[in-house]
């Protein structure tokens, strides 16, 4: 938990406009009647709670990111199945997810790249004039070098053919002012290309807008009696 003094203001400030209870210790919280924990932070937090969180609670995770690891996914997936509580992994600004799960399912799954175009200015502090690829590799390299920025890669990966098969170019553009994603995958069972121009979060140009409303849908799906999609 945050310790700083502005943070716990800020937490408490949070907690009274919205009618419900902060806490300011991770133990104390676990110890609540919550049902699921909904992660919103970052990577390195969600690497150091998202253990002792999974233990009690079920976990919604949104830095995804934290998925890359291989010792902390193989520990908070054997922490789950000791617990039987679950960890979910919402779709965030991208879709297509479905097409590649039952692709892969299917053992006919062979590429899947990932082109993300953003706003210049929310990758990078360099002065940009024209389109400039930063990266261009596998998603386990593309979530260490933009931490904040290629989580949609990990998910993507997930569902499809893993960290090191899946192909993403991240680049800064100066004249897009929106979060374009342009997923293709191919295999036995056809081709899917699929393209996504996401408005930023005007709180925070690194995240899409549609982000945080697919959270509340991935909450919704749960208590849901039909379920529309894979």
């Amino acid at each position: 938990m945050d310790e700083r003094a502005k943070a716990k203001a800020e937490l408490t400030a949070f907690a009274n406009t919205y009618d419900c209870q902060a806490f300011h210790d991770i133990q104390s919280f676990l110890q609540s009647d919550t049902d699921i924990v909904v992660e919103c932070a970052n990577i390195d937090t969600a690497k150091s709670t998202s253990l002792d969180i999974i233990k009690q609670k079920d976990l919604m995770l949104i830095s995804i990111g934290a998925f890359a690891d291989p010792i902390f996914a193989e520990r908070v997936e054997q922490a789950s199945q000791e617990s039987g509580h679950r960890i979910y992994l919402p779709s965030g600004a991208i879709g297509g997810l479905d097409v590649l799960k039952a692709a892969k399912l299917d053992g006919g799954l062979e590429s899947v790249t990932l082109t993300t175009r953003k706003p210049a200015h929310s990758l990078t502090t360099d002065l940009i004039t024209a389109e400039q690829v930063l990266f261009e590799g596998p998603a386990r390299d593309a979530i260490e070098q933009f931490p904040k920025n290629a989580n949609v890669a990990i998910v993507l990966s997930l569902a499809g053919l893993g960290i090191e098969k899946t192909h993403v170019r991240i680049i800064a553009d100066p004249d897009v002012t929106q979060n374009i994603h342009h997923i293709t995958a191919t295999g036995a069972f056809g081709v899917m290309e699929l393209m996504i121009k996401n408005n930023p979060s005007p709180d925070n140009p690194k995240t899409s807008h549609v982000t945080g409303a697919s959270i509340l849908a991935a909450i919704a799906n749960l208590e849901s009696v039909v379920v529309v999609g894979t």
